[in-house]
């Protein structure tokens, strides 16, 4: 089974653990709202829009909304059995470079938002998935930070994220690769990296984050 497949997996186990009315860090989603996200990506193209693009979130909210008010488990269910043989995310090759950190990410917005959540050690298979996808996605990640950004993953590689701008030098992020991409895609509050460099842009790069 291919990583993003597990990852799904995962998720899906742990919705249905805690239930359809349990948060998200993706405040004020429920996970049955997550679900539903989850489920109109794949299954409702003409959603897509919506999910990135203001003006067209209006119908994006009115299906996700429909489809969250369905049986929870049905829903679950139709994320675990994965994309409809259409999709493009079919493809093996393609689920794992899309859907690696998707899964991941998600999943992880679901179990950190209990209150008995406590940090545990990933599969090292995990980690490197998760690596790999960063080192596609960083760039635009981070594209719009006052400094430069540099992330360290012990035991995994170091990138530049970000080029500083003139005046500015690099923060560097170490942490995890999970961790590294959870602060990489606005969980900066539960990420558990350690950030390092000159005060002012250490200060700078925490403000903006709580701006974002």
């Amino acid at each position: 089974m291919i990583l993003a497949q597990q990852q799904r997996q995962a998720l899906c186990d742990t919705a249905l653990a805690v239930g359809p009315d349990a948060p998200t860090l993706c405040s004020p989603w429920l996970v049955k709202d997550l679900v539903s996200h989850l489920v109109i990506r794949e299954r409702r193209p003409d959603t897509l829009p919506g999910i990135g693009v203001s003006a067209f979130a209006g119908h994006t909210d009115k299906v996700q909304d429909e489809f969250a008010a369905r049986e929870f488990a049905d829903l679950v269910a139709l994320v675990r059995q994965g994309p409809p043989k259409w999709a493009p995310t079919a493809i093996p090759a393609v689920d794992n470079a899309i859907n690696t950190a998707e899964f991941v990410i998600h999943h992880e917005d679901i179990r950190r938002a209990q209150p008995d959540w406590a940090p545990g050690e990933m599969a090292s298979q995990t980690e490197q998935g998760v690596w790999d996808s960063l080192k596609r996605i960083a760039k635009i990640s981070y594209r719009q930070a006052p400094t430069g950004v540099v992330l360290v993953a012990p035991g995994y590689g170091r990138m530049l994220a970000h080029r500083p701008s003139a005046g500015r030098a690099s923060v560097v992020l170490t942490g995890a690769p999970v961790e590294l991409i959870m602060h990489a895609f606005g969980r900066t509050g539960v990420a558990q990296v350690d950030i390092t460099g000159n005060e002012a842009d250490v200060a700078a790069l925490v403000d903006s984050e709580r701006k974002a």
